[in-house]
């Protein structure tokens, strides 16, 4: 608990469920409980943003250790226990999770019309799941946040989706469950060997170099789909094609983040010599997402799935940057990850904005789009600029760091990943000279109207944050920058020892 003794961080996992039950106790017809659902969602998730910032205000950036602790024996004779806490890389995306719901329950305010207490509980489940995965200290408590976000992110997508949404919620749900059982085997493994399932005790137990080897590779078997990685990542454009755009901005904002904080929290800390043995092997992987994945958005014709690929090569950038294994790889892919939730959200954001006017994602529908809501086109334009990295939004920190952490490992890796910033840059300006730009040659566009009132609100945060990102970025790396230091020293304590020991 923190220094009061309040259980915040068990308040701010689990406030969501409580909303979600006093919407399921709505009784009424059909106008009134759809009311009803979305102004509930709405408070509890704005509730719930605001305790949050309690962590932003209240973390000690100047250290390393877990903060906020909450224990309880959970199953004290097998070694489990409820436990939960937060540190530099895990508070952040708590925020994150947290900021992004009421901007979503918002996006899907006039959007959604069918089954809306429906649509709104699993909005509030999912967010509970996603701080508790963000909090959890105890290895089979992450497992179970883990898993469970893809019960609701599965009906969000089946029930409220596209044309095909069963077949892309089912592939969804495939492809990142069966990845998870090779890692709950490691779990159980590394349960046999030291007694315990809490995450801080096995980060001080050594672990023999051949176990190592079979535990990384369960792990990555299920953190590469989730970020998604090369070649695994087929999932995913699939699924946002067809997901709503409240569920692409979160599936894009908060859920291709788990894997990468799967690799940070666990296979660096827990695996440093498989993890070393792994990083070429990850290096290559990663340079591959960037640039095939980038020529792949050039050939896109549909809005939506031109800027699912585009996160493929954006988290390639995040893991290149997780294995670098220096202060600056570690932080940019920290700020890259953050970055590109709040940027990919509000593409996806903007996406949706012309969806809801004219029901078509393709690009080729649309043109000169400027001339008809300029404030769509400069809220547009901003995003697009901070996803390719101009410098002073927030796309930029993060990508040059990566680019200077890897270039201290391997130049040729730093120039894979900056091929990428060049590609990114095309890809984006492309989709964005389309859609702004151009001739109007479709009546249905001439009648548009600009940005609601409603849509602005949804915006104007996104904005603020963008910016603040790009001009001063220190007020985020501070909070993470006591973790990385300890990681990467303990990265490097336990190789050496590693080397003195063989020897």
């Amino acid at each position: 608990m923190n220094a009061a003794g309040f259980p915040l961080l068990s308040l701010l996992t689990f406030l969501p469920l409580v909303g979600a039950l006093i919407i399921l106790s709505v009784r009424g017809d059909e106008a009134v409980v759809a009311s009803n659902a979305r102004w509930t969602a709405l408070w509890t998730s704005l509730i719930t943003f605001a305790l949050s910032l309690i962590l932003w205000v209240q973390f000690d950036k100047g250290s390393a250790d877990f903060q906020f602790v909450e224990r309880l024996a959970w199953m004290p004779n097998f070694g489990l226990n409820y436990a939960m806490g937060v540190d530099g890389i895990s508070v952040l995306f708590v925020l994150l999770a947290t900021f992004l719901t009421p901007l979503c329950i918002l996006a899907s305010w006039e959007t959604i019309t069918s089954r809306v207490r429906e649509y709104m509980i699993a909005f509030l489940v999912l967010e509970t799941m996603m701080v508790g995965m963000f909090c959890a200290l105890d290895f089979v408590l992450f497992y179970v946040f883990f898993e469970a976000v893809l019960i609701p992110m599965f009906l969000i997508i089946g029930v409220w989706g596209g044309a095909r949404r069963v077949y892309a919620a089912f592939k969804f749900f495939l492809y990142t469950l069966l990845g998870s059982v090779l890692m709950l085997l490691a779990i159980l493994l590394l349960w046999y060997r030291a007694g315990t399932t809490d995450i801080i005790q096995l980060m001080a137990t050594p672990i023999p170099a051949a176990m190592q080897t079979w535990v990384f590779l369960a792990f990555f078997a299920s953190f590469a789909v989730k970020v998604p990685m090369w070649p695994v990542h087929t999932w995913l454009p699939d699924a946002h094609v067809e997901a709503p755009t409240a569920g692409s901005v979160i599936l894009a904002g908060v859920l291709l983040k788990m894997g990468a904080y799967g690799f940070l929290r666990f296979s660096l800390p827990l695996l440093p010599e498989a993890s070393a043995m792994f990083a070429p092997f990850m290096f290559t992987l990663s340079v591959v997402a960037v640039i095939y994945t980038s020529f792949v958005a050039l050939a896109q014709e549909d809005m939506k799935k031109l800027i699912a690929y585009s996160s493929v090569a954006h988290m390639g950038i995040v893991t290149l940057g997780i294995f670098t294994f220096n202060a600056q790889g570690l932080s940019g892919a920290l700020y890259t990850m953050l970055s590109h939730g709040i940027v990919s959200g509000a593409l996806f954001l903007c996406v949706g904005v012309l969806y809801d006017r004219v029901h078509s994602r393709e690009i080729a529908r649309y043109g000169g789009v400027a001339k008809i809501m300029p404030a769509y086109a400069l809220v547009f334009m901003l995003f697009t600029m901070a996803s390719v990295a101009l410098p002073g939004l927030a796309g930029f920190p993060g990508e040059l760091l990566v680019i200077v952490g890897a270039w201290r490992v391997n130049p040729w890796v730093a120039l894979g990943a900056a091929t990428g910033m060049v590609l990114g840059a095309a890809y984006m300006l492309f989709l964005y000279r389309r859609v702004a730009f151009g001739r109007i040659g479709r009546d249905e566009l001439k009648a548009l109207l600009d940005m609601s009132p409603r849509e602005h609100a949804i915006f104007a945060p996104l904005i603020i944050v963008t910016l603040w990102m790009g001009i001063y970025p220190q007020s985020f790396l501070d909070f993470f920058a006591a973790t990385v230091t300890q990681l990467v020293a303990r990265h490097e304590a336990a190789l050496g020892a590693a080397r003195l020991a063989g020897m």
